[in-house]
């Protein structure tokens, strides 16, 4: 059962926030902790159920865009977050990142990038069974370097075009020379764009504010210095507000998480969705149906959320306890999917 759990408060639809810090909560759903466990969301969000964006808007990160320059597919790829990758190339430009759950406590990305397509991204790794249901709403291409026959299936049954390094003949995929196998497989992103350039640009995702001050986490949620999250037992990842970039920097396993130009990795927004995963077979498989609990980030304050999602197809909606959709800021965002058994969530003031 709950043993603390955070007040939902009201967006700026309803009445103003009530001033008070937040205590650091440790809301987990597994290692013993039994917080949260019982608690269910509202019966009936009634967030939105597809954002719409005006012309000019990048449709997967909110900011400002030539019109003429986004007329093209997004690109999903599967990026190794063994510690033997890091640092990754492109995460830093990628429009939305999600952190999934994999095999022995790890965890992988599924980055996808639009707005701003770097030359090459990577390291390239394999589908995991949960990627169908995370990616499909966002149409346009996926890159991966193969994986089980009935994941690869199932990803190729999706709308997607599938680009895979095990059946790869036309060069997009490299071996880098200053890697070592499995963790050194890199994507000529750009081109793979470019080549595909006719499909469409991907529809948006996620609503957000005109402005980073006007997001409904700054006027409804409470001040936040840190986010905590443990996937499993073994590593866990941070995200410190930093004023002065108007963003959250990324840590992993109690160092900075570093870019290849030796930056640390940042977010505007950091969403935290409480999921299932199942855990029947070899592979754990995230569940991002349903809906369930989350956490909102921005601008350096937090509020709880309801998570939900209609079928693979359907994008994520975010809303508060009203019902109400919940609005981000504009940037990049991170969507880290912590399980509900094994995982923990951690807001410190």
């Amino acid at each position: 059962m709950t043993a603390f759990r955070m007040s939902l408060r009201p967006t700026r639809r309803s009445r103003p926030r009530v001033p008070g810090a937040i205590v650091a909560i440790l809301v987990a759903a597994g290692l013993g902790l039994g917080l949260i466990g019982c608690s269910a969301p509202p019966s009936e969000p009634a967030a939105s159920p597809s954002p719409t964006l005006p012309p000019g808007v990048a449709p997967l990160r909110g900011t400002p865009v030539d019109p003429a320059g986004s007329e093209h597919p997004s690109l999903a790829v599967k990026i190794d977050n063994h510690p033997a990758a890091r640092p990754q190339l492109g995460l830093e430009s990628a429009d939305l990142v999600f952190e999934e759950l994999v095999e022995g406590g790890l965890t992988r990305y599924a980055a996808i990038w639009h707005s701003d397509v770097p030359a090459e991204v990577g390291p390239v790794r394999s589908i995991r069974p949960m990627d169908p249901e995370i990616l499909s709403s966002f149409g346009g291409i996926v890159a991966y370097s193969g994986g089980q026959p009935q994941f690869v299936d199932a990803m190729k049954a999706t709308p997607l075009l599938n680009i895979i390094f095990d059946e790869d003949a036309t060069g997009l995929f490299v071996r880098a020379e200053d890697r070592d196998s499995p963790h050194d497989v890199v994507l000529a992103a750009a081109e793979t764009v470019q080549l595909h350039s006719d499909l469409a640009e991907p529809r948006a995702q996620l609503d957000y504010a005109d402005s980073g001050e006007d997001t409904t986490a700054v006027l409804a949620g409470e001040p936040t210095a840190t986010i905590v999250t443990r996937f499993s037992e073994s590593g866990g990842r941070a995200w410190d507000w930093d004023p002065a970039t108007a963003a959250y920097l990324r840590s992993q396993d109690g160092a900075a998480d570093l870019d290849t130009t030796g930056t640390q990795l940042r977010a505007t927004n950091v969403l935290v969705l409480r999921v299932e995963v199942d855990r029947s077979g070899e592979v754990p498989r995230t569940i991002l149906t349903g809906s369930g609990e989350a956490w909102v980030s921005a601008g350096g304050s937090t509020m709880p959320a309801t998570w939900f999602k209609d079928g693979p197809a359907a994008p994520i909606r975010l809303a508060d306890a009203a019902g109400a959709t919940i609005e981000l800021a504009p940037g990049n965002t991170w969507i880290e999917l912590v399980p509900a058994d094994g995982g923990s969530v951690e807001l410190v003031p």
